[in-house]
């Protein structure tokens, strides 16, 4: 691959969904035979493969997938890589919830945020993550900590990913009203997002009520874990989107997990959903961690059920729907690099993005560098920046039955170094 400078990826597949404004015949997977030029760091043009030669100097990639550099939207990378200091005793949420908020209280400092932060970071920009969105636990007194740490971080990585972030508190927390308004204005000073963890609380809705009236007074997008729990009586998605409507609410909101939608009778589900597609809110699934979590028994039993919510039916009314890495190497999930790539290949498997493809692969490109806000993000198109992952398949079933561990990452028209760090780095965090 070229170091930089001005050259042309020849004979390369992209999928139409992920390149606006370029048409051409497409094969049965959705991709397009296409030439890609490079000049000064951005796409001088693409242009649709016709029978003749590559052009003169190109490099001709035999028909190697071209994909944008990914946006993950829902991660905790102040939580990542303590599972070798505090795993999860048995696997189950509220194992993974006891044992992180032990491990926070006694460990969580400055030094060890930050260095937990940059070691999960290097592994999603050697895996080819442009953009992400990490939440912050945000329970006194760790706001005060994880919040500077996360600021500092974001400057060392500008340039390199987007980081966004979003204060995460159980909703109980918003009854401490003057508490919840400094948090919130906290968040703002940080160009945040304001989070909370819904649950069927007797006050969710007066709850909620505070929440969207310090989105809107602060103007912040808001980002909620809802429901995320087998539980049918777990309703507080449909609460969300009732609150946005009553509110008035003009901003993003994503909602994340939203699990014990799939468990609900078919009445209850249509009517959340149209709900939810009226007051515009979008939905991240988080297909790893809630394999991992949900539905474990104790007994050893055999899991029932994946975990996952509805996303096709949401996205055939027209919700937006993405999936994310969410949590790893922690309590709440015991594996996972930050490798989008993974992601997709797992969501595939696990909620059939697949047969057909469609335009699933925006649920882990241009859907949530929308949400996000990120224009310009998660596409291809002429006059955008040269950032795209080449990698060795030629079709979706190659691509997603290695892990493309050799792919290559092209940052700004540069092919970048992909050194992922090595986990003994964290060793001293580790012990003591």
């Amino acid at each position: 691959m070229p170091q930089g400078g001005s050259y042309v990826l020849a004979n390369v597949r992209l999928h139409l969904s992920l390149t606006p404004g370029f048409n051409a015949p497409v094969d049965s997977d959705g991709f397009a035979l296409a030439d890609i030029a490079v000049a000064d760091g951005k796409i001088s043009s693409i242009t649709a493969r016709g029978r003749s030669d590559s052009p003169a100097g190109a490099v001709d990639l035999g028909g190697r997938i071209v994909m944008p550099c990914f946006v993950d939207c829902h991660t905790h990378i102040d939580k990542g890589h303590i599972w070798p200091r505090k795993p999860n005793p048995d696997g189950t949420f509220m194992g993974a919830l006891n044992a992180t908020g032990a491990d926070r209280a006694a460990r969580w400092s400055a030094e060890d945020v930050a260095r937990r932060m940059d070691f999960s970071l290097r592994c999603a920009y050697a895996h080819g993550t442009r953009a992400l969105r990490t939440h912050l636990d945000s329970v006194a007194p760790q706001e005060e900590i994880s919040w500077p740490v996360f600021e500092t971080v974001r400057e060392k990585w500008r340039g390199r990913i987007e980081l966004q972030a979003a204060c995460l508190l159980g909703i109980e927390g918003v009854r401490d009203k003057h508490w919840f308004e400094r948090l919130a204005k906290r968040v703002a000073a940080a160009n945040g997002v304001l989070g909370v963890v819904t649950y069927m609380l007797p006050d969710l809705e007066e709850l909620l009520d505070q929440v969207f009236a310090q989105a809107i007074k602060h103007g912040l997008d808001l980002d909620f874990h809802a429901d995320e729990t087998d539980d049918v009586s777990a309703i507080s998605l449909k609460k969300i989107a009732e609150a946005a409507l009553w509110n008035g609410f003009e901003g993003n909101i994503l909602v994340g997990h939203c699990c014990s939608l799939a468990r609900q009778p078919d009445l209850d589900v249509l009517d959340t959903l149209d709900k939810v597609a009226k007051a515009g809110l979008a939905v991240v699934s988080l297909p790893m961690c809630n394999l991992y979590l949900q539905d474990r028994r104790g007994d050893k039993t055999t899991p029932r059920w994946r975990g996952v919510t509805l996303l096709h039916e949401m996205k055939a009314r027209g919700i937006p729907v993405a999936v994310a890495s969410d949590n790893t190497r922690d309590p709440f999930y015991a594996y996972g690099d930050l490798d989008m790539l993974e992601v997709y290949r797992m969501a595939t498997r696990i909620l059939h993005f697949d047969h057909p493809v469609g335009d699933w692969p925006q649920a882990v490109t241009s859907t949530p560098a929308k949400l996000m806000r990120l224009d310009g993000f998660g596409t291809l198109a002429a006059g955008g920046a040269a950032d795209f992952v080449v990698f060795r398949g030629r079709n979706w079933t190659e691509l997603l039955s290695r892990p493309e561990s050799d792919r290559i990452v092209v940052r700004d028209g540069r092919t970048i170094e992909r050194q992922l760090p090595d986990y003994a780095e964290l060793d001293d965090l580790m012990v003591g």
